[in-house]
């Protein structure tokens, strides 16, 4: 099992979180001011995102290393559309620049790869249980 991740109110009165991960820089959380925060800060949708994006950029990564191809470098962007997401429609456009790979073939089977990096997997595939205890 993993160390828990923990998340710890940064300020009285807004909604910054500090969030710890076990042996890294603390990174941060925030909503946008529409919403009453400071704007300072990813807000979870954003870390939601992230994760695909990063996912993919290293499956990616870690193929065109083992296949010994000439990836020079990953380029992803993450493009939300949550307009139906209070309906359960939640839509992620991903875009995908490969650096130093000029073969249609590769660069397809790149494509091919990121589709299964274990995070889109968890997204699409996998039910996920969550438990809420109180202290």
């Amino acid at each position: 099992m993993h160390k828990p991740i923990t998340i710890i109110s940064e300020r009285n009165h807004t909604f910054r979180q500090r969030i710890e991960v076990d042996g890294l820089e603390d990174l941060y959380g925030d909503v946008p001011p529409v919403v009453g925060g400071d704007g300072s800060a990813p807000d979870p949708h954003d870390y939601f995102d992230i994760a695909l994006g990063t996912c993919k950029a290293i499956t990616v990564q870690m193929y065109a290393r083992r296949k010994e191809w000439p990836l020079e470098g990953i380029t992803v962007k993450v493009q939300r559309d949550d307009s139906e997401e209070r309906k359960g429609v939640y839509k992620l456009a991903v875009t995908m620049t490969f650096h130093g790979i000029d073969d249609p073939e590769q660069r397809a089977k790149l494509e091919d790869i990121s589709h299964r990096c274990p995070i889109q997997r968890l997204m699409t595939q996998a039910t996920v249980e969550i438990s809420t205890f109180t202290e």
